[in-house]
């Protein structure tokens, strides 16, 4: 495909308000008939099983408004923090806001590295707890709302596409219907 979907979200994308940045993840649910696309498997096309059935994981990246900067596809068993770094590549924020499934001590120090403040509360198993900027925590809610707008579309809420490329190219139309709104 041309990828011109992409190229839009990208062009959009430069004018991001950088003071913050979030990322999270929000499994999709695949329809029984995005199963099978011809010549290809389950993994090739970002499908997978989780414990809500079969399904894909979007993980994104959001400037401080709550504006679309980067999707990943992956199956719906993928943990967050195994695209953390990709999702980060290139995005120069002041803070980056998370949940507690992105915190381990290799991506702390690669914000670490870029001067990124990670505002990243601490898991309860670990042996020296960190201290969180609670109140600039409050303002990871824009993802979380982001993946709501994004969910009105039928066509993202479902996952009826066999390809991922389908998929990706409607998600990045409608991350840009976002930015145009």
């Amino acid at each position: 495909m041309l990828g011109i979907w992409k190229q839009l979200l990208e062009g959009l994308a430069q004018s991001a308000d950088l003071q913050s940045a979030s990322i999270d993840s929000t499994v999709i649910r695949a329809h029984a008939c995005a199963a099978g696309a011809a010549q290809s498997s389950a993994d090739d096309e970002d499908l997978g099983r989780s414990r809500g059935g079969f399904g894909c994981k979007i993980h994104a990246v959001v400037d401080g408004l709550g504006l679309p900067l980067k999707f990943i596809l992956t199956g719906g068993q993928k943990a967050d923090i195994t695209q953390a770094i990709p999702l980060m590549t290139n995005i120069s924020a002041q803070a980056c806001l998370a949940d507690k499934a992105y915190d381990s001590d290799e991506f702390l120090a690669w914000l670490k590295e870029r001067d990124i403040v990670a505002v990243i509360p601490p898991k309860a198993n670990r042996t020296v707890q960190r201290e969180c900027d609670w109140w600039l925590y409050k303002e990871r809610h824009v993802i979380e709302c982001m993946f709501g707008a994004l969910k009105y579309f039928r066509r993202i809420a479902t996952r009826y596409d066999k390809k991922s490329m389908h998929f990706m190219g409607f998600l990045t139309f409608a991350a840009a219907l976002l930015w145009l709104r």
